[in-house]
């Protein structure tokens, strides 16, 4: 991992609970529709990797997504992700839903988009993630653009930079 800022290290490791979105950020961002309808997407294995590890280290993973996806509920099923809102048409409800439910406040929440949509979360939560293609808006208002694209080994970054920041990251090996 390269060197980051320390106060980037000192807001991931605040980081009490992780929100994705997938549109952009577990994924490239593109649509993928078959002749019978049928949706696709393509999810970095890099990414279900790390979001296991975020996991297994004491801070759980929601993933609030405006579209609805067999696709993500499978995904979300496989890794364990405690928190899944799919459908979501106003993401600071389901924030408010999730704070009550998880009973982590939203300060202490990081929250990974790509889009315009995701703005209010950056407002609401801890830490505000986004990645290298993102709208310019979001750009401005991150406080980490990770260095690899969404779909590609993002939000692998994103759960390394949290576990490095509080010390529960480590080379498998070394």
């Amino acid at each position: 991992m390269t060197a980051v800022p320390e106060d980037v290290l000192a807001r991931a490791a605040a980081v009490r609970l992780l929100i994705l979105d997938v549109d952009g950020v577990l994924t490239d961002g593109r649509l993928y529709y078959g002749a019978d309808g049928s949706e696709y997407k393509a999810f970095h294995a890099r990414d279900g990797s790390a979001m296991k590890g975020l996991i297994a280290s004491g801070v759980p993973i929601a993933i609030i997504t405006g579209r609805t996806s067999a696709a993500v509920d499978r995904r979300a099923a496989e890794l364990g992700v405690p928190h899944l809102f799919t459908g979501v048409e106003d993401k600071t409800a389901a924030l408010a839903v999730l704070a009550e439910r998880s009973g982590v406040d939203p300060a202490h929440m990081g929250h990974a988009g790509d889009d315009l949509a995701d703005l209010a979360l950056f407002a609401r939560t801890g830490m505000a993630f986004t990645v290298p293609d993102a709208h310019p808006a979001v750009l401005a208002r991150a406080d980490y653009v990770t260095t690899t694209a969404g779909g590609a080994g993002a939000v692998r970054e994103i759960c390394d930079l949290i576990r490095l920041a509080q010390g529960t990251w480590t080379v498998p090996g070394t």
